[in-house]
């Protein structure tokens, strides 16, 4: 099976440099402490990728774990958490297979990673492993691409990226009977002696339902807080791209 951005991670930075992440970690930030998180508190960044999420939080006084699968993002994310001196515990773990010593006071899960389980029982699995790793009164924060995005904004289009270094043909196909949709990811890096080399690389992400979503966290040990169109809890609209769910574990 294919690892999720095995060839990507030291261009995804680049490649999404558009990404706030910074904001988004003080909006996660505010919310975790507005829901009566205590300041310090343990917290699980799972799919953690290049760390561009896990150590904003740290900064800003979260004691972090980073979960991903992928040793190539997790490698990126460690040169950037030892340059900045930050203390981060850095696992490579399945989202469907997660092993901890204790628990932590809050998950957050960013950028669609919940999308990456294609298989409905992975994620189940994975929300029961979350709750169970979660201190009862603790915080799930997570968003997921929503059936709008997938029918009207992926779809069967091809975008382009490109950065000094790399350039990035990105087609999707997305399959309505089986409600996922696959991402042909083509890579031409430029090598030192200004040639491109070509690679390719193919993802995949599921489209769910909100219902699904919730039944499966009610079945995990979840209720849910409240589910937005961003972090901060704005209102969500038929064109909304990406559900913010806030769950607490019971």
């Amino acid at each position: 099976m294919s690892i999720p951005y095995a060839k990507l991670a030291a261009y995804y930075d680049a490649l999404n440099a558009e990404v706030n992440y910074t904001a988004w970690a003080k909006d996660l930030d505010t919310r975790m402490r507005e829901l009566g998180i205590p300041e310090g508190s343990l917290v699980l960044d799972l799919g953690c990728g290049t760390g561009n999420m896990t150590l904003p939080l740290a900064k800003l006084g979260w004691d972090m774990i980073g979960i991903d699968r992928s040793i190539e993002m997790l490698s990126e994310a460690r040169e950037k958490s030892a340059a900045e001196g930050l203390d981060i515990l850095w696992l490579c773990q399945d989202m469907s297979e997660i092993e901890l010593y204790g628990t932590v006071k809050a998950t957050v899960c960013c950028l669609d990673c919940i999308n990456y389980l294609t298989d409905a029982a992975a994620l189940a699995e994975c929300f029961r492993l979350v709750r169970l790793f979660t201190e009862p009164g603790g915080l799930f924060l997570f968003d997921v691409n929503t059936p709008y995005k997938f029918k009207n904004v992926y779809a069967d289009r091809t975008y382009i990226l490109e950065d000094e270094s790399v350039f990035l043909s990105w087609e999707n196909y997305f399959n309505e009977k089986t409600n996922v949709c696959e991402f042909i990811l083509t890579f031409f890096v430029k090598e030192e002696d200004g040639r491109y080399s070509r690679t390719e690389e193919v993802q995949r992400e599921r489209c769910y339902s909100r219902p699904a979503l919730e039944r499966l966290l009610k079945k995990a040990g979840f209720e849910i807080v409240e589910v937005a169109s961003n972090p901060m809890g704005a209102g969500l609209e038929e064109d909304t791209e990406r559900w913010h769910f806030i769950c607490r574990a019971i």
